[in-house]
């Protein structure tokens, strides 16, 4: 084994150029997912209402936890299965899709016998009971994106993620308003996961091809489900975390406030995708680095690409919460007050980029640890939920603003993972990976102040806070980013951006000719 010593001194920097344009690469695909999200959440809160799109939201929120729990971590472990194994990859992948497809089997079955599960407080009618066959597509798509992105192809996921799903289930839901605004949201849904997956497997059968002489071994699925099962917690504790909060809404609430609620937590959930949109990248890097045990390289890569999705997200929270009413109000009227909402959201994904980045380290090298930090801060953010709720019920707030409690809860637990991550990933690799830069404060200040103008301006020029507002936010921001707290590596992100075929990456840390 080449120890960290040994280690080219130019490896470093291939290494953050490697992470470079694969961010690169998914960010554009960012860019695409975030054009054709937008289209359907008009499209649900103007032709379905609040009420329908909150039911929808609920039965969408089980269907994805039991297709995360299918996967059982192997988004994360399917590159640690390949790497450790002897056989061919092509049977390790079907292995785990084997997995996969007993795991989904089981989970649809349970849900359509017990459907109410997936509709808290509403009538289990027409083609509701069926929602959970989609499950094994959507544990399926995942798992050939995973496998592709060992291989270092990032744009199958761009294309099924950013392309094909978002803009089958914005121009399905419009179609299908046409026909049953009832069943109208959950088919376009099923839709989409369709198309997702036969974007994700064509790829994949290109790149692995079909298993000759394959069979599944109970044995060895038994022992991958077991030695995946820290990362299955801890992806779906992450997971739980970002949506626990809709269910607990289903629970409190009426449909129509989990739909407006879910609006918000749509339009947050887009900065979100940028912590993403370096995971199929940083989690080679990481794990060729620990490798050589060169765990120097491991915090500056932690550093580098927390930085740079923390201040990507704080200049979408601030573009999304400053003029919050007008950006909710471009959904429908009815979803203005999700607001509030919306600002605790955002600035939740700021929070929270910090800890998620540490995560892909120590999934790596303290799984257990990650693991019951995870659940503590679960338990932490279900608790608090509830005590906002129920305290600000008790005080005669606004039912709104106690359905923005469980954001709230959100916003805090975030934070406190944030810190004990980072503080834990930083004694285990025994150098600081903490990624805030002081100058990141003044570009929010500036930006804040700009926005604050434009929101100040008498209600006849409100259409200003959106066609002038988020521009001169961005520019604010961007310009005092760009002047005082970017140095050489964090250029190297706003580089020449690939071209679709230059998506597929050569091997990270290899010289590049």
């Amino acid at each position: 084994m080449r120890r960290a010593r040994d280690r080219p001194p130019v490896t470093q920097s291939k290494d953050i150029d490697a992470l470079a344009k694969g961010g690169r690469t998914n960010i554009a695909g960012f860019v695409l997912r975030l054009a054709a999200r937008i289209p359907f959440l008009f499209i649900a809160g103007r032709l379905y209402g609040p009420d329908l799109v909150g039911r929808f939201a609920l039965a969408v929120v089980v269907v994805e936890l039991a297709a995360l729990v299918a996967t059982l971590g192997l988004k994360r472990g399917l590159a640690q299965a390949l790497s450790s194994s002897d056989q061919p990859h092509v049977c390790v992948v079907w292995d785990a899709l084997a997995l996969a497809f007993i795991l989904s089997i089981a989970a649809s079955a349970v849900l359509i016998a017990f459907p109410e599960v997936m509709y808290a407080n509403t009538q289990v009618t027409g083609l509701d009971r069926f929602l959970p066959c989609i499950i094994v597509a959507v544990a399926w798509s995942d798992v050939s994106l995973s496998a592709l992105a060992y291989r270092h192809d990032v744009k199958a996921a761009v294309t099924a993620r950013a392309v094909v799903e978002p803009w089958t289930i914005s121009i399905a839901a419009w179609v299908f308003s046409f026909f049953t605004i009832k069943d109208g949201l959950v088919l376009s849904y099923v839709a989409s996961m369709t198309a997702a997956l036969i974007a994700s497997f064509v790829p994949f059968l290109r790149s692995y091809g079909l298993p000759r002489g394959w069979s599944p071994h109970p044995g060895q699925l038994f022992a991958l489900a077991r030695a995946n099962a820290p990362l299955a917690g801890a992806d779906a504790l992450e997971w739980g975390s970002r949506n626990v909060d809709r269910f607990i809404l289903g629970v409190m609430f009426e449909p129509k406030i989990v739909g407006i609620y879910y609006m918000a937590q749509q339009v947050a959930s887009l900065p979100q995708k940028l912590k993403t949109s370096f995971d199929p990248i940083l989690g080679p890097v990481i794990t060729r680095s620990l490798a050589i045990d060169d765990r120097a390289a491991i915090a500056q890569q932690v550093r580098q690409v927390a930085f740079w999705i923390m201040a990507a997200q704080a200049g979408l929270a601030l573009m999304g919460s400053i003029p919050a009413g007008a950006v909710m109000g471009v959904v429908g009227p009815q979803f203005v007050a999700g607001s509030a909402a919306l600002g605790f959201l955002l600035a939740a994904e700021v929070l929270a980029s910090t800890g998620a980045v540490c995560e892909s380290a120590l999934v790596y090298t303290a799984r257990h640890r990650n693991l019951m930090i995870s659940i503590v801060m679960l338990a932490v953010q279900i608790t608090l939920s509830f005590a906002l709720i129920v305290g600000m019920r008790r005080l005669g707030w606004p039912t709104m603003w106690q359905a923005a409690g469980p954001a709230v809860a959100l916003m805090i637990s975030v934070a406190l993972t944030s810190v004990v991550k980072a503080g834990l990933l930083g004694r285990i690799l025994a150098a600081p990976v903490s990624p805030w830069r002081w100058p990141l404060l003044a570009a929010i200040l500036a930006a804040a102040a700009v926005g604050g103008l434009f929101t100040a301006l008498p209600p006849r020029f409100e259409w200003l806070e959106l066609i002038g507002g988020e521009p001169a936010i961005a520019a604010t921001y961007l310009f005092v980013l760009w002047r005082w707290a970017f140095g050489p590596a964090d250029r190297a992100l706003f580089g020449k951006m690939p071209k679709a075929e230059e998506a597929t990456l050569p091997n990270v840390g290899s010289p590049v000719r």
